[in-house]
């Protein structure tokens, strides 16, 4: 076992560079030691929060009243099928996510090129079922292993069972019903991710790209390919100018990534916001791209903007937090703020949305402390 103490800030250990004492932390560098940790805690009857890279987590100014274990475990494998096109990597929770796409990329293994830059640790992926620019994990997990809190044992689960979503998953699901019973310092569901295993294919070039913004940018059509070099490169381009690669020189990177997710709506929601659009004269074409069942997925960052929340706001010039300078989704803290206050911004957001077109914003970071959960209701 690695580093431990008790009354850490894990304002250290988070992007937001925000966030209150955990009562315990440690740090875990295999898998056995994860699970000694978990079950340990869960002995004692413990709330546990594993960190990762802290890049999807807001905690509260309060910190957490348990056991904090950040993942260090480390490992990248690949198998190559045998005069197949399909490769096999299984990559360790604790590794750096963009280290694993870079990897992917120099040895020309294609299914995860537009997930590049992402802050954030592996074993997250398959939580939130990470997506960006037309790709998520979701396409290429075929198993993930992971120790079982109800079970006390490790155990493999297909990428069936992960029952993946729009940006969530079994794992997530299951920890936000943690949370809604036992409190919002119940943080970590039943299972626990270990290592990722991804189906990839063996090419120089990408899948068919189908984010319109990508293709544009890499100069091709809508469903075309392109060597998977060029697509990371665009990819991370792409994102530097959102401010969503970090930059510890540029304060408008210091966020949790996109803070709300783009709403998915069903066609009556959908034809409600179109007269309520109209009505306000905001346009006549809402930024929307098709989800499953018929339903639309509709542009968060558009929403936030057209009820009047532009980028750089409130603008005020102090150090407190703020919507990015380079995109809508981005809350970020410039150095003053606390986790009290960006919330409180969130608030605003959400209900400014909310009185706009009746359309309501759920955050997309996971959200740990006191008061902390009133943002997913």
């Amino acid at each position: 076992m690695g580093l431990a103490g008790e009354q850490v800030e894990l304002r250290e250990y988070t992007t937001l560079r925000l966030g209150g004492p955990a009562r315990r932390f440690l740090t875990a560098a295999t898998e056995d030691e994860v699970a000694a940790a978990v079950a340990a805690a869960d002995e004692r009857g413990e709330p546990v929060l594993v960190l990762g890279g802290g890049s999807n987590l807001v905690v509260s100014d309060e910190g957490f009243p348990g056991t904090v274990i950040r993942m260090a475990t480390r490992g990248i494998r690949v198998t190559m099928g045998a005069g197949k096109p399909a490769a096999r990597l299984t990559v360790a929770a604790g590794e750096d996510w963009d280290h694993v796409v870079a990897t992917c990329v120099s040895n020309g293994l294609a299914g995860l090129e537009c997930l590049s830059g992402i802050p954030g640790r592996a074993g997250a992926t398959p939580v939130q079922n990470v997506g960006a620019y037309g790709q998520e994990v979701a396409e290429t997990i075929t198993r993930v292993r992971g120790y079982d809190r109800d079970r006390r044992e490790i155990v493999e689960l297909s990428g069936a069972d992960c029952g993946f979503g729009y940006r969530t998953s079994a794992f997530k699901r299951q920890a936000q019903a943690a949370a809604a019973t036992g409190g919002a310092a119940a943080a970590t569901g039943r299972f626990v991710v270990l290592t990722v295993t991804f189906q990839l294919t063996r090419s120089e070039l990408s899948g068919s790209v189908r984010y319109g913004e990508l293709a544009r940018t890499l100069g091709i059509g809508e469903g075309d390919r392109a060597p998977l070099a060029y697509v990371r490169a665009a990819v991370l381009g792409l994102r530097r100018g959102k401010g969503m690669v970090l930059d510890p020189a540029d304060p408008d990177t210091r966020s949790a990534g996109s803070f709300f997710i783009n709403p998915v709506l069903d066609e009556a929601q959908f034809a409600a916001l179109g007269q309520l659009v109209a009505g306000r004269g905001a346009g006549s074409r809402i930024p929307c791209y098709p989800a499953p069942d018929g339903k639309v997925k509709v542009s968060a960052a558009w929403l936030i903007e057209q009820a009047g929340f532009r980028k750089g706001y409130p603008g005020n010039g102090t150090d407190g937090p703020r919507i990015s300078a380079k995109h809508t989704l981005a809350l970020v803290n410039p150095g003053g703020a606390t986790t009290a206050s960006l919330t409180g911004l969130a608030r605003e957001v959400r209900n400014g949305v909310r009185r706009a077109f009746g359309v309501e914003l759920l955050p997309e970071p996971v959200l740990v402390g006191p008061g902390l959960a009133l943002l997913s209701g």
